[in-house]
């Protein structure tokens, strides 16, 4: 773990596209800014914990459970058939 000490406004840049700056200092905590690109993810840790908790629980799911859900008008629809009508 790499650990450092930063002063209000200083920076630290990862991977040159991650940009980490002090905004606020408090008694017991610090207030951070995080610009990341759109297609990195940044979570606290406690959302992050759900996430994956939310995420291991779901593998589990039985899906066949759902297949009694269709609303009474899809019944019949076949997509396949209506692609195959529109192209001819």
């Amino acid at each position: 773990m790499l650990i450092l000490t930063r002063k209000l406004n200083q920076k630290l840049i990862i991977n040159d596209n991650i940009e980490i700056v002090i905004l606020e200092t408090y008694k017991n905590a610090v207030k951070v800014g995080i610009k990341a690109p759109n297609n990195v993810q940044v979570f606290r840790e406690e959302i992050y914990r759900e996430i994956k908790k939310a995420n291991e629980m779901s593998k589990g799911a039985d899906v066949r459970a759902l297949e009694g859900l269709k609303a009474p008008h899809a019944q019949g629809f076949n997509l396949a058939d209506k692609l195959k009508h529109k192209n001819d």
